[in-house]
């Protein structure tokens, strides 16, 4: 029988799931644009961009366009290659073979 390696319970998490899947093909995207793309509430995904960001996965700059704030996030290589292995850690779990 097969051992499964454990998946990164930061990752795994849907929204932080679904932030990291949208900044690991783009270069940055900013806060509004992860909220639509992503239909969480503005609270919650603050929330879950911080823990992130406490991890190192991703990177958050704060700073105004005209006389808004706007925050954008990247992922770090270090996020990168997290995700890249939660993904083929589940790609294990899927292939039973």
């Amino acid at each position: 029988m097969k051992k499964f390696k454990d998946l990164d319970p930061l990752i795994h998490s849907q929204l932080r799931l679904a932030v990291m899947s949208i900044l690991i093909s783009v270069e940055s995207a900013d806060f509004t644009f992860i909220q639509a793309q992503t239909g969480a509430t503005a609270g919650n995904l603050s929330i879950q961009i911080s823990k992130l960001k406490e991890a190192g996965y991703i990177e958050v700059t704060k700073k105004f366009k005209g006389n808004y704030p706007q925050t954008r996030c990247r992922i770090t290589a270090s996020g990168k290659e997290r995700f890249n292995e939660y993904v083929n850690t589940l790609k294990d779990y899927l292939d039973q073979k």
